[in-house]
């Protein structure tokens, strides 16, 4: 699936000379969590709410001793004032933004929340916001998908043969001894495990696979198994 398919294409945004007040009564308002900037109909930043956090009319502002200003360079105390008391969305949004296109992968959209510790993604062309991707859109994609069932195989050897199947594609499986069973689409799992979490990989591949009503975990780990 692609960014196009879960993306928010209504997105309400700001301009540069938009007051931090108005920015944060938009937030509360329209119950999201940032909100990007656009300038001549381009984005240049994004406002969320940890841009907000750190505000002197809060009195959130960070405040250190004296000597430990000394350890920190005169550019990032500029800019963390600025944060704390600039007026308008220009001067305390967050940039560059980390965008992606219509065609971007999911797979790709959540590497980029990942790797960047972001929320939310924008999704542009031309450099013009056409929508927005959040974690919350991939959680309710994931609740829709688990709310469809999959065609489940016809008969317990079905079961089984699919069970091995998507064991063996698993690149950490070839370490594993195991055997599986079932029974009126109980799976039960025998042999040896190399480690607590391959027991618990192997459990989950059983469990993702249709038809599938419960799994009886009777592996060991090779390091209880007395030589």
């Amino acid at each position: 699936m692609k960014a196009a398919d879960v993306m928010e294409p209504d997105v309400l945004s700001v301009y540069p000379d938009t007051s931090v007040n108005d920015v944060a009564k938009l937030l509360l308002k329209h119950r999201i969590s940032a909100v990007p900037v656009v300038d001549n109909g381009k984005l240049v930043g994004i406002v969320s709410e940890g841009d907000l956090i750190r505000r002197v009319e809060t009195d959130t502002a960070k405040h250190r001793s004296w000597w430990l200003e000394l350890m920190i360079s005169d550019e990032r105390l500029a800019t963390e004032y600025v944060k704390s008391h600039a007026r308008y969305a220009g001067e305390v949004m967050s940039r560059p933004v980390i965008t992606a296109d219509e065609n971007t992968s999911l797979n790709d959209v959540a590497k980029l929340f990942e790797n960047h510790n972001i929320k939310r993604v924008p999704i542009v062309r031309g450099g013009q916001v056409v929508g927005i991707v959040s974690r919350a859109d991939l959680l309710r994609l994931l609740a829709g998908l688990h709310e469809k069932s999959d065609p489940a195989p016809t008969d317990d050897d079905a079961i089984q043969t699919e069970v091995m199947k998507r064991m063996k594609t698993e690149p950490w499986f070839h370490s594993a001894q195991v055997e599986v069973g079932v029974r009126g689409g109980i799976v039960t799992i025998e042999g040896i495990a190399l480690t607590r979490e391959m027991q618990t990989a192997l459990r989950v591949v059983a469990e993702n696979v249709p038809g599938v009503r419960a799994v009886s975990d009777a592996t060991r780990l090779k390091s209880s198994i007395v030589e």
